[in-house]
């Protein structure tokens, strides 16, 4: 198995924990919007962070065209893990597409008219550091709504 993906496989165990974190929580503060977290929710971080993986690695450098993805689409926790269930499909084509290729270059446009150019292997650490980053933010928001949060640091396997 590839660096990388042992290294995904990390996160998606990580994210599992967390998951099964939010399912501890009642459904109406899953999707409550805290003013504190600028009017976010926890379901909202967690389609940033889908978003994040698709538009980085799934538009940008593989070249596809996803929709983003709308917080009111998803319901809960069950169907969060099935945006993330397509989502590491995608981070999987991703990671076989550049295997062995992590200097390549990836030109990126921004709607603003600027342009940068990324490594793949920079979008890949931005897209997973970001994850663990919003992860921060979830569990932080559900000890604000006063749950318990397990150790939800990096988990090894």
């Amino acid at each position: 198995m590839d660096i990388f993906e042992r290294q995904y496989d990390w996160i998606k165990r990580t994210r599992d924990s967390l998951f099964r974190y939010c399912d501890s929580l009642t459904p109406t503060d899953y999707v409550k919007d805290l003013e504190t977290f600028g009017g976010d929710s926890i379901r909202s971080l967690h389609v940033h962070v889908a978003d994040c993986y698709r538009v980085w690695l799934g538009n940008r450098a593989l070249g596809k065209s996803l929709p983003v993805i709308k917080p009111e689409s998803v319901n809960n926790v069950q169907e969060m893990r099935e945006v993330f269930r397509k989502t590491d499909a995608l981070v999987h084509e991703f990671l076989n597409e550049f295997r062995g290729k992590w200097d390549h270059s990836v030109q990126v446009s921004f709607k603003d008219g600027g342009s940068a150019e990324y490594t793949t292997l920079w979008l890949f650490t931005h897209t997973s550091t970001h994850e663990f980053h919003h992860k921060g933010q979830i569990v932080k928001i559900g000890r604000q709504l006063g749950y318990i949060p397990p150790d939800t640091d990096l988990l090894e396997p």
